[in-house]
């Protein structure tokens, strides 16, 4: 899956404005013409997943409302939105992993609060908090993601070590099934630099950006819980230079590793592979404070003020994202392997009622964690790369995140300013 729904856990994409992109964006909306009902222009981003796109053709063709017209993005989506959001010409409804911090100020989305009146409590937390903001709700959730740490229970037995509940205890069984043949943890090609995140933070009891909009991680914890990651690179207990990364489950299929952190959408395939030979966890707790981390995302269906259809639009992203919980749970379970965002419709989804998918549900719904929408493009990439320095060169973690905490710090008043 070259581009697909896995992208939202690795930080999303930084958003990009280029008057190239912007031309582009700017024509063959797809729009319809003709006929009385309202033309629509509805755009996904390419998944990788078989039948993703002929699902959701069929989901518009079945609106009977309007003139649903798809437009499947290969490309930098990300990046294609900014820019339509900008022109008369762009899309009508639109997915997004956002909507950014800077669209909603700048009044480029519909409020979209009124379309889960009744049922804003059913959707996943995680999944609604980063796309809500000032109490208003800018997308509607349509499927989660998450990502968890796999193991092979043959592995972990031979080696008489049990299945990690703490980070402390992760380190110590990633060196104890470290042989020859089989490194004990693969967290990504880079040691887990890219995919981890925030993860460890809050997996220490922290976060990102707190509830009152300051850096969540000027603590000593932080540099504690970090400097684990590293010495588990320094002891070699991690697998690097995979011939496929983190988001494919060959590593641990092939027994080149004994854990391996992945997606929630490798499950299937691990499962066939392994049959009951495997477990999954969330990412475990460190220190006192500490709790496991399940890191969330979750694209959602957002509609542009520019459109001149607004009213039929929203009620083309309730009618879809609201009331059809049918083609909702289509969606997230018959071409991929994905969590529905209402907790009713994971609650019964009959693939998700037993072993490791049920597992999953459960601890996603109490430890699941999301990107905060005050997290901005700045802080993640100063934080990206102390992360980075700190797990492979073995940097400093305190001195690294004192930078980090300062550019957050700068971004989050830069925020406040304009609030």
């Amino acid at each position: 899956m070259a581009i697909s729904r896995r992208r939202l856990l690795t930080g999303g994409g930084a958003l990009a404005l280029t008057g190239g992109l912007a031309a582009a964006c700017g024509s063959n909306t797809g729009r319809g013409g003709g006929g009385s009902k309202a033309a629509l222009s509805q755009w996904y981003h390419q998944y990788g997943e078989p039948g993703t796109e002929q699902a959701v053709r069929r989901y518009a063709g079945a609106y009977k409302d309007a003139d649903v017209r798809i437009q499947w993005r290969p490309g930098a989506y990300d990046q294609q939105v900014a820019a339509a959001l900008l022109t008369d010409s762009g899309p009508d409804v639109f997915e997004s992993d956002g909507p950014t911090l800077d669209q909603i100020r700048g009044g480029q989305v519909v409020d979209l609060t009124d379309l889960v009146a009744g049922v804003r409590a059913d959707f996943h937390p995680a999944a609604l908090a980063p796309k809500t903001y000032d109490g208003r709700v800018w997308a509607v959730p349509q499927v989660v993601d998450t990502q968890l740490l796999y193991y092979r229970k043959s592995l972990l037995e031979k080696a008489g070590v049990r299945p990690p509940r703490t980070l402390d205890e992760l380190v110590d069984a990633a060196k104890r099934l470290t042989n020859s043949r089989t490194k004990g943890l693969f967290l990504g090609n880079d040691g887990g630099a890219g995919v981890l995140g925030g993860t460890p933070l809050y997996a220490a009891g922290l976060s990102l950006v707190t509830d009152d909009g300051r850096a969540g991680f000027d603590d000593p914890a932080a540099a504690r819980t970090l400097g684990k990651i590293h010495r588990m690179y320094a002891d070699k207990s991690l697998l690097l230079g995979a011939p496929a990364d983190w988001s494919d489950p060959s590593a641990l299929v092939q027994g080149l590793t004994a854990m391996q952190w992945s997606g929630l959408w490798a499950l299937p395939q691990v499962r066939k592979a392994l049959g009951d030979d495997f477990g999954v966890l969330p990412f475990p707790a460190d220190g006192p404070s500490g709790k496991p981390a399940v890191p969330v995302g979750a694209f959602g269906s957002a509609v542009s003020t520019r459109s001149g259809r607004r009213d039929a639009a929203k009620a083309y992203v309730k009618w879809l994202w609201v009331d059809r919980t049918d083609y909702q749970e289509d969606f997230a379970l018959s071409y991929g392997f994905h969590i529905p965002a209402r907790l009713s419709l994971a609650a019964k989804a009959g693939r998700l009622k037993e072993g490791a998918a049920a597992e999953v549900v459960r601890f996603t719904a109490d430890h699941g964690y999301a990107q905060p929408l005050l997290w901005t493009v700045a802080s993640r990439t100063a934080y990206q790369d102390a992360l980075s320095r700190i797990i492979k060169d073995g940097a400093d973690p305190e001195r690294e995140l004192r930078g980090a905490v300062s550019t957050t710090e700068d971004e989050l008043r830069r925020v406040r300013k304009k609030s």
